[in-house]
């Protein structure tokens, strides 16, 4: 009985595992609308906020997690936005999608940030930001060059993060290991001038 055990639960420990990084592109992007401002998200209290409410202002856009190696960055979010918060917000999405590296619910997540990290930028509710059929709409409009004008990546680990200027437009992606006071994100912000 054992020798059938076990395969079925390497089959089953692997077939996991690869769903968690499978990169699923079969997202109908046909019903999606090019513009950032016309996509509604939900709050992690649970209100409908409108994209068009940051209009005028650049956005960075980064999916969180509290379980994650670099779930110390929430301090550098919270440290940017306090600079630059007359020009920039910044928005964070929790995902569960890397390694279940936040497994709260909304508002354990919100108490989390807000006691350890003293976050007050806005937070939304946990979502789906891998490519897939489950992916968060605007995480679709982020990761869909025809929709956003040339981006088809998605985030590979929690703390990616994504520029969007004052315009709406998608400017500039950041991997997961650049801090959000890194040289490569206050360079758009250490200038007067509109991103490009």
């Amino acid at each position: 009985m054992i020798y059938y055990v076990v395969p079925i639960f390497i089959i089953l420990f692997f077939s996991i595992l690869y769903s968690s990084f499978k990169d699923s592109s079969d997202v109908n992007d046909f019903n999606l609308s090019s513009s950032i401002y016309d996509y509604e998200l939900l709050s992690i209290e649970g209100d409908t906020i409108s994209m068009s409410e940051f209009k005028n202002k650049k956005i960075l856009i980064v999916n969180v997690a509290s379980k994650c190696g670099y779930t110390y960055q929430y301090s550098g979010l919270q440290d940017l936005y306090d600079k630059y918060k007359d020009e920039l917000v910044v928005l964070g999405f929790p995902s569960n999608d890397f390694l279940w590296q936040e497994p709260g619910k909304n508002s354990q997540i919100k108490t989390f940030c807000s006691t350890k990290y003293g976050v007050e930028f806005p937070m939304f509710s946990k979502i789906s930001v891998k490519k897939g059929k489950n992916q968060n709409s605007l995480y679709t409009w982020l990761s869909n060059k025809n929709l956003n004008g040339w981006n088809d990546a998605a985030p590979s680990w929690n703390f990616y993060k994504y520029l969007i200027n004052d315009k709406g437009d998608l400017i500039e992606i950041f991997s997961s290991k650049i801090k959000p006071t890194d040289d490569k994100i206050l360079k758009y912000f250490n200038t007067k001038t509109s991103l490009e």
